[in-house]
C-alpha cells in the first residue's frame, strides 16, 4: 500500500514556503503554520495561514470523498467473474 504525499506551497517574492505533509500529520501541519504566521522575522502572515489552511482542509475533504467511492481495481473485478 502506498501512503500519498500531498503538497502544499506558497511563493512569496523570493521566499517559497512549501509543506510535505501525509494525512496522520495534517493537524501538525496546520499547528505548523499558525507557528509561522506568529514568527515576525518571516513574511508568512496569518492570512497566509488561513488560505493554506482552507486548503488543507478542502483536500482532507476530497480525499475522505474519494476513499468513501473507491474503485475496484482490475484484479479484484477478475474475482467476481
Amino acid at each position: 500500500m502506498t501512503q500519498d504525499i500531498n503538497v502544499l506551497a506558497l511563493v512569496k517574492g523570493q521566499e517559497r514556503y512549501i509543506f510535505l505533509y501525509d494525512d496522520a500529520s495534517r493537524a501538525e501541519t496546520l499547528r505548523t503554520l499558525g507557528r509561522f504566521a506568529s514568527n515576525a522575522d518571516l513574511s508568512f502572515t496569518w492570512y497566509d495561514a488561513a488560505v493554506l489552511s482552507q486548503k488543507v482542509r478542502q483536500e482532507a475533504a476530497r480525499s475522505t470523498e474519494v476513499r468513501r467511492f473507491e474503485i475496484p481495481a482490475t484484479r479484484d473485478l477478475e474475482d467476481l467473474s
